[in-house]
Formats: C-alpha cells, structure tokens, sequence
C-alpha cells in the first residue's frame, strides 16, 4: 500500500492504494484506490469484533478458476476454524454498513478458456451479525460489450438457503455463453442479448422452490457455424410472466411471443450440420456432461430449464396469448445427386387462452412455402389429454417437380409438370384415430430417363400409367385408423383407382393422347425448355420454331418477344459436377481435352463416384467442407463456373435466333436480358410472348382445351386447374 492511517483510540483504519497478490505469484489479486472502516474498540473485550462502515474505493478484483479450484481457495483455508470452540466462549463477529464505489470484477477459467468482466459496480449492504441468519444488498454495474447497465437487490438465509431477488437488466450481453459454448462443439458462434425486469423468491435446496414473475426477453440471438452462416436464431423472445411456481405446478404466462425464428437443417453425405456441430449424436455434449470436474454453465442453465418446465403438461398452466411471427425454417439436402431444398416462410403461428383448465385449447398454423406453394393447420387439443385432438391441415400449390432430387436418385425419372396438394382432417378420441386424407396431384408428367450408373431405376412410366386416372391427375383418398402409436393407412381407395386405370384407360387412350398433344401444342407454343447444361433443340422444338419464323415471315408486322427464365442454382450446380468431373478424368488420363465419348462417359459418372470422392477428399478436407458441392466448388474456381454458365445462355440465345436470322425475321424478334429465378416446373426455358395476332395452331388449340376442361372426365378439376395456371 501507499500509506495506511490508524486511530487506535476511535477504531478507525483507512488503507491507501491497497494491492494484494497471488499466492507465491507477483500479479495482483485485489486492489483498491482506498479502504476505509471502524473497528468497535469496546466490543472487543466482549469477543465480538465490529466493524461498521466498510467502504471500498475503486476496487479492482480478478478471480481464476482452473478446473473446480479458484485462486482464493488459500484464503478460505487459512480463516476457517479447524478447532472446536465447545465450552469455550465463542469470538462474535459483526460487519455493518457496506459499500463498494465504482468496482471492476474479472473472472477468468484457464482451460476452456473464459473471460468476463464487469464494471462501474456500486454496492450497498446494512451487513450480517453473528446473531442473524440473513444477508441483503444492493447492487448495480455495467456489464459485457454492450456496457450493459444491471441493477437489482437479494436477500439470502445462509441458514435455510433461502432467497429473495428482484433484478432489471437492459440489453445485458450473453457473450459469455460463447466461451462456454467452446467446449460443447467443433465449431460455431453464438450471441444474444437479455433485457430482465425479474422479482423472485426460492431456496438454493430445492430447484423446483422458485416462485417468480416479471419479463424476460432474449434479443437478437444467433447460433451458427460462423459469425456470418446461423443454424438457429431469432429477433426476439419475450415471456411475461404473472407466476411461475414448479413446486406447486402453477405457470400463468401473460404473453409468449416469438418474433422472426430461423433455423436451418442441412443433410450431408455423412452426419448433418447439426452433428458436424456438436459431434455424432451430440456426443460432445455428452462427453462435457461427463466430465464432472469442469462447470459448464450452458449444461446447467439447460439442466434448469429443464427441470422448471418438465412438469408444465401437468400442471395448471395458463398461456394467454401464444404468438410466432414471420418464422423461416430451411431444409437442404446435399446428400442426393441433386441438392434438395425447401423453405417455410412465412411461419405464424397463434393461439389464444391456453388453458389447463379449459375443455379445449386451439392453435393455428399458416406459412408460405418457397420456392411456391403455402401450408396451413388448426389444431384443437384437449389439454388434459394430449390423445384427444382435432387436426385439419392443407398443403397447396406445391409443384411436383420440387421433388425432382429424389425422385432422379431413387427412380432415375424427373418430372417436368404437375401440382401437388394434399389435405386431411383428423379426429382423434384417447388415441383412437378416425381421419381422411386427400392428395391430389394435378398434370404430372414424366421426363425422359437419366442414364447415371449411380441412380436406382423404377419404371416409372409404367407406374404413372396404372397411378395418373384417364383426367390427368392422381386423385386418391387416404383413411388412416387404428391408434397413435399403430396406425393403419386404408389403401382399398388406391388399389380400386388401380385397377380401374388397368382396365378402363387402354379403351380411353385416344382421348389421352388427344390431351396430351393439345397440351404440348399449348406448352410449346408458351416457351421452349431446357434440359441442364444443354443448348441443343430437340426435333419437336426446331419444328416449331420454323413454324414461328414463318408466321412472322407471314404476318410481318407481329413481333415476338422471348424471355430467357434460368434455373441458376441448378444449372450452375450441374455445370460444377460436370467441370469437376472433367478436371479430375484430365488429370487422371494425363490429357488436356475431351472426346465425345470422353463427355459422354462422364455425362453418366456419378457426382458421388467413390474413386472420385476419395480424390476430392485427399485434396479438401471433408470435416471442414461437409458436402461434395464444396468440395468440388475449391476445386474447379467459381470464376469457372461463371464463365461456363454466361457461355451456355449464350450458346441457347445463339440457337434461338440463328432460324430467325436463316428465315430474315430476326427484326420481329426482341430477346429480353436472361432472368433467374426458380421455375415452377423445374427446368430453366423461354418464355414466348406474342405481341399482336397468336398462331392459328396456338388459338385453336386453346379453344380445344377450353372444350376439355368444360367437360367431364376434366371439369370436376378445373377450379384447380384454374388455380394452378402456371402448370398451363
């Protein structure tokens, strides 16, 4: 210290710049800019040591933890009392009047590591006497990289162990659950921020024993992969509580509301981003559980948590309003030849007077499915019996080429039309089911088969003829009975369909071929499509496309203008297989370009080729890039793919306009700048539009599918037709 000023008369001690170290260390272990107290001159001859007004000035504290011991364990030993004070007078001790101005606390634990530090802390107690079993104080300070301000006081029974506190926190920082966060996963980063206005009472004893209410809300929390790539996060979490009380099962939750919920599930070729994260089937969190030596504050708060709600179905609980808004939920699958991707956005969901107490409680379910189509479900549950139930749900608008990365994989067919929408209404009494489902998929169509060796095969022509009815659509109703945990799917619906297409449409092919021409003659007059990576027409298509030039060459004051719609993401996706394959068979052959057969052959490789994945997985990591489109994408270069791509909308542009060039109607014909985007029907295509007089072969075949869909078997489908007209 500087100096120290003591007044042995009137027990006063005051301490100047006080520095005490480590242990046998030279780092400090406290200071502070001035200690003052008075010492009870008097009360010493009763045994009783009083002190009265400990102030502390700017003090300066550092706590280290390494494993389970901190570095003021030797300070504990040296003032406990070792001895038995029985039949001896004991020495009382008292301290009243505390307070500390303007402190700065650091914590630091060595192994994981982690740092956090408060400041600006001002503390007020009246203190403890021998004769007490209670404590209690004020305190406030700033907090985290926010700066955070937190006030609150407590009480405490170091006999009972019982407890009291209120608390108020403004956009408190949580950056230290990012430290603890470290030893639970092989990567990721997460951050939040808390605002807590809290009263509470309990007993340390007893973690059920906690009575509290008050608002707790969570801001702007992400976990990820990196500070840039979330797996799950949210804007806001807020819970109003008017009581929560596990010990006598009472939650009564004034509002629960979460705003802007994201989260992302991705399926690789082994594991998925989740156990890339925290280890297969969460083993790094088992194994940190496991480890008993080292406090994980993330496995305690969830442990907590987990014991303040494992009783909420069974108590009485009360939610008076339930609300999540704007949800985004994303699913890719990258373990497919194909990437598989959907997303669920915008979820709502809404319920209102959830009550233990009531007979029935009712949630609704809406949400827009990307890239087209929307989702919706009532549910209505009784909330003593969670087998008691009412559900109605409804998919619409969900194109059936969305499912084209599994279908390719598992039958080696995509399909290139059709919507899908299933709807179903389930009631459920003590798990008993009663329920009927309806899907219905209108216009499917097949496309040809893919020649990869890698790809299973179905027949599946042969299937779509006994499923799709004479009408172009697969319309099946689906009961399911039994109970929740046996149900049973009734297919007599299906089977019948079945056979009736076996016998009935061999006599009524003539009407089907007459409406799939009718429908190829509308189709193709509308645009041109494109297989991936492709650019050369097909017979059917330059026919058409001469009968454009020639209506034009005709009708010289009609124009045409073509829109170029480019499945980016998918032809891009091809193009890098494609190069990667190719850059790898050059290497391999020690040759600098491809023959036909050369293409060919590597047209019907497969992206996940074993000899080629152990290639890409000497050269790149796989646990650090999870799927072979990473891989494949640090081994080709973007730029290359770029370039490829630019090449082959040129190249389909080029094919386009050398039959109008040819037949000297290039004039009448505007192309638009390529747009991307993610075509219903699941191919990129030109889109035709005709400024003026329409062929005579496209009016008449509108005309001829008018009829069609005015009569039967069509128009019982034609309200959905007429919904689903970009299927055309």
């Amino acid at each position: 210290m500087k100096w120290i000023y003591i007044n042995p008369i009137t027990g006063y001690l005051q301490f100047n710049k006080l520095k005490i170290y480590e242990a046998n260390g030279d780092s400090v272990f406290f200071s502070s800019e001035g200690l003052s107290l008075h010492i009870s001159i008097t009360r010493l001859f009763s045994k009783t040591l009083e002190i009265n007004n400990l102030i502390l000035d700017q003090p300066k504290g550092k706590v280290i933890q390494h494993q389970k011991r901190l570095n003021f364990d030797d300070l504990i030993t040296l003032f406990t009392n070792t001895k038995s004070s029985s039949g001896q007078n004991p020495f009382h001790f008292e301290i009243s009047n505390i307070r500390i101005n303007n402190g700065e606390f650091s914590f630091l634990e060595n192994e994981i590591p982690i740092k956090y530090a408060i400041n600006k802390m001002n503390l007020e107690s009246k203190g403890i006497k021998w004769n007490t079993d209670t404590i209690g104080c004020n305190v406030s300070f700033h907090a985290g990289k926010t700066n955070s301000n937190v006030q609150g006081n407590f009480t405490i029974n170091y006999k009972t162990f019982d407890y009291r506190f209120a608390v108020v926190a403004r956009t408190f920082d949580l950056d230290v659950i990012n430290q603890y966060l470290k030893a639970l996963v092989n990567y990721g980063t997460f951050r939040a921020t808390m605002d807590v206005n809290l009263r509470a009472h309990g007993n340390f004893k007893d973690e059920e024993n906690i009575n509290a209410k008050g608002s707790i809300i969570l801001n702007d929390l992400h976990l990820g992969k990196d500070s840039t790539e979330d797996y799950a996060s949210f804007k806001k979490l807020e819970m109003d509580l008017n009581q929560l009380n596990p010990q006598k099962k009472q939650y009564n939750i004034n509002a629960l509301w979460l705003d802007q919920p994201y989260f992302k599930y991705e399926r690789y070729d082994s594991l998925d981003n989740l156990e890339t994260m925290f280890g297969e089937k969460g083993s790094n969190i088992s194994k940190a559980k496991a480890n008993s030596q080292n406090f994980n504050l993330i496995i305690e708060l969830f442990q907590y948590t987990k014991v303040l709600v494992r009783n909420f179905f069974t108590s009485s609980y009360r939610i008076n309003k339930l609300t999540v808004s704007n949800g985004n939920f994303r699913f890719n699958d990258y373990s497919l030849n194909e990437t598989f991707s959907i997303n669920a956005s915008p979820v709502f969901i809404s319920g209102d007077s959830l009550d233990k107490n009531k007979s029935k409680i009712y949630l609704y379910f809406k949400s827009g499915m990307l890239p087209y189509g929307s989702a919706s479900a009532n549910l209505c549950l009784n909330p003593n019996d969670s087998s008691d139930f009412d559900l109605n749900y409804h998919l619409q608008q969900i194109p059936a080429s969305l499912f084209n990365p599994y279908l390719i994989t598992y039958t080696s067919y995509a399909l290139d039309r059709g919507t899908i929408e299933l709807a179903g209404d389930w009631m459920v009494r003590n798990g008993i089911i009663q329920s009927n489902n309806h899907l219905l998929i209108i216009d499917p169509r097949i496309n040809g088969r893919l020649s990869d060796k890698s790809l299973y095969w179905m027949p599946m022509p042969l299937i779509m003829a006994f499923l799709r009815q004479r009408d172009n659509v697969i319309d099946y109703q689906i009961p399911v009975s039994g109970n929740l945990k046996n149900p049973k799917f009734n297919l007599k619906n299906v089977w019948k369909h079945i056979i009736e297409n076996i016998l009935i449409k061999p006599i009524t092919i003539p009407y089907s071929v007459h409406v799939k021409n009718t429908e190829e003659v509308i189709e193709n007059s509308l645009n041109i499509k494109w297989r991936p990576r492709n650019c050369t027409l097909t017979n059917n298509q330059i026919k058409f496309i001469v009968q454009l030039t020639n209506f034009l060459k005709e009708n010289y004051q009609e124009h045409l203008c073509i829109s170029p719609i480019s499945y980016a993401d998918m032809e891009k996706e091809q193009i890098l297989f494609f190069q990667a394959k190719k850059k790898y068979f050059l290497l391999k052959k020690n040759i600098l370009t491809l023959s036909e057969k050369d293409s060919i052959l590597l047209d019907k490789m497969s992206i996940k080729d074993p000899v080629f994945l152990h290639f890409l997985d000497k050269q790149f990591n796989p646990k650090v890039m999870f799927t072979v489109k990473q891989r494949c994408s640090a081994f080709v270069g973007v730029n290359v793919v770029t370039a490829a791509y630019n090449l082959l909308l040129k190249q389909r542009e080029a094919a386009i306009t050398a039959y109008f060039i040819k037949n000297h109607t290039s004039r009448q014909l505007i192309i638009r700048t390529n747009e991307n985007a993610i075509p219903y029907n699941g191919f990129s295509y030109f889109q035709i539009k005709y400024n003026g007089t329409l062929p005579e072969s496209l009016l008449n075949a509108y005309k001829s599918m008018n009829r069609l869909n005015q009569n039967e078997p069509r128009i019982k489908y034609l309200k959905y037709r007429n919904k689903n007209k970009i299927t055309v």
